[in-house]
């Protein structure tokens, strides 16, 4: 189960980074969360890296508790974002354009779930 958890994980997070850096929007839409410039550039190629570690199973658990961690962070930035009026949230860009609506609590509880499956994969 550990296993099969830390292999989902890592395909989300390499679709993740790999449909944003297609996207030449998401670079605002990261900044719209608040997120540094350097943080927003950072953040696909981290997410990317991740996956292909959790993929293969490289130096796990310290993987999957990194993914633990940005999820983490993610999901506090949604939740800031959300006390905002629904005109004023920006557009969820966690999956590039597939993803082109306003963050929401689908996009929480989506992050809560991805948190569920790093927290069962560490133990892999």
């Amino acid at each position: 189960m550990a296993v099969l958890a830390r292999v989902i994980l890592g395909v989300v997070f390499l679709f993740s980074g790999a449909l944003k850096i297609r996207d030449s929007s998401w670079h605002s839409a990261a900044r719209q969360f608040g997120a540094p410039k350097i943080v927003a550039i950072a953040i696909a190629p981290i997410e990317i890296m991740l996956g292909a570690m959790l993929v293969v199973g490289v130096a796990n658990p310290w993987t999957s508790i990194g993914a633990e961690v940005v999820l983490a962070i993610f999901t506090i930035a949604m939740l800031r974002v959300m006390r905002r009026p629904m005109t004023q949230r920006p557009i969820c860009a966690c999956f590039g354009r597939w993803t082109s609506r306003p963050v929401g609590t689908s996009s929480v509880l989506r992050n809560l779930v991805l948190l569920a499956l790093a927290a069962i994969s560490s133990g892999a």
